[in-house]
């Protein structure tokens, strides 16, 4: 085997690549908007499919829609080194977000076929169907299917706000394919992406050796009091939900601090009913989103909150449902993908530190059945999920490099 520490790969072109795409859905404060299973989530996934037939790949398409470019190995079959992410953004999103992870395949094909280099396994590159969860929750669904934690006729019944389905939206974009959902076998995978944090940058890191990722719970709360008068009704007898969900909102950050260091407590949605400025708020609906990497306090973040939602409820007269809509439990990565991706960093003169992800990947599903890893990137001043996410070109060609010396690695480059 052969390593491939003179392999090289060309990071204006991969650079290039990521900036054609975010034309796509392009925002005016210069992020991006392609929800998953839009038109415009449609127009990137043609453009990726287009780039991969040019590059020699075979493209096939599961029942939930991920799709798969395959560079064949000189062993077709042996089992794939698989790399990639997702296509789809946050409302106001950024252009790197998963993008930079399926074009940094795309390139590491473009840089086997520039020097007609051949590797034992073949090689897929994956493009996985709504991982954000922002049109269609959970996020990650896609991939869970994949990996056998999601029945495949349940999510795609799954509805957006409007009603419409994942089946339904899929056939309409052209996207409800052939293959049977996780039919392929995998030898291993890796998935490059920008870190989403601020940790890389601020101590000056070229990469990040993701080691695993945070533990997450995420639930839908409705809070249901009675709406009246804003006016007539006195302050002693009020069933205000509004309140109660304040109250719930502080506890949520009282939690989150409770369980530090590795912990993360949000709520990030809220929708007040009826939202009339002369009316008592007589239900509000909000969501919560606790992360941690240790399980059992992660457990007791869940129990706190249940708790503490029951007595705060109580003491003002609401009624409360709690629903738990996402459960992942901490990851922790294969040690054999983690060590190719750190000896990747050293072989090729890059700063390096071991990290563990506080946000949920695709990676983190995959990591159910096969040998998995990640590879991160800083991001600028941390920020993602918004439209002034950016990084730097250096950092894309990086990451990219690291990504192709793992790939080939596990790939057996001959």
């Amino acid at each position: 085997m052969k390593r491939s520490r003179n392999l090289r790969i060309d990071g204006d072109r991969l650079w290039n690549s990521i900036m054609e795409v975010a034309k796509i859905g392009a925002t005016d404060k210069g992020g991006n908007n392609r929800l998953a299973l839009t038109d415009l989530d449609r127009d990137c996934r043609d453009l990726f499919i287009k780039w991969c037939k040019e590059a020699g790949c075979t493209v096939s398409i599961d029942k939930i829609g991920n799709i798969f470019a395959r560079r064949q190995g000189k062993n077709p079959k042996s089992p794939t080194v698989m790399t990639g992410s997702h296509l789809d953004t946050q409302p106001t999103g950024g252009r790197f977000d998963g993008v930079f992870g399926v074009l940094a395949g795309l390139e590491i094909i473009r840089t086997l076929n520039d020097v007609k280099a051949e590797t034992e396994h073949p090689i897929d590159i994956v493009v996985w169907t709504n991982e954000e969860g922002s049109r269609f929750a959970p996020a990650m669904m896609a991939s869970a299917v994949f990996s056998g934690k999601y029945d495949l006729d349940e999510t795609l019944k799954i509805k957006d706000q409007g009603g419409v389905t994942i089946g339904e939206e899929l056939e309409r974009i052209g996207y409800s394919g052939d293959e049977r959902v996780g039919e392929r076998e995998l030898y291993a995978y890796l998935e490059a992406h920008i870190e989403q944090g601020p940790i890389l940058e601020s101590e000056k890191k070229d990469i990040g050796v993701v080691t695993g990722a945070h533990g997450q719970r995420w639930y839908e709360i409705t809070l249901t009091g009675v709406e009246s008068h804003a006016g007539p009704t006195p302050m002693d007898i009020r069933k205000d939900a509004l309140l109660g969900s304040a109250q719930v909102i502080n506890l949520v950050n009282q939690i989150g601090l409770k369980y530090l260091p590795n912990s993360c407590a949000t709520v990030g949605m809220l929708e007040v009913y009826p939202n009339s400025r002369n009316v008592i708020p007589g239900q509000v609906f909000l969501t919560i989103d606790f992360r941690h990497q240790n399980i059992d306090l992660l457990d007791y973040m869940d129990k706190d909150i249940r708790e503490g939602i029951s007595s705060i409820t109580k003491s003002i007269g609401l009624t409360f449902k709690i629903e738990e809509v996402l459960y992942l439990p901490p990851i922790i990565f294969d040690d054999t993908c983690i060590n190719s991706v750190r000896k990747s960093a050293i072989e090729n003169g890059y700063s390096w530190r071991e990290i563990n992800s506080g946000a949920g990947h695709d990676a983190c599903n995959v990591a159910a059945i096969a040998p998995t890893s990640m590879i991160f990137i800083p991001c600028i001043d941390g920020i993602s999920h918004n439209e002034a996410e950016n990084a730097k070109p250096e950092w894309i060609t990086s990451g990219g490099q690291v990504l192709l010396t793992s790939v080939t690695d596990l790939a057996k480059l001959i």
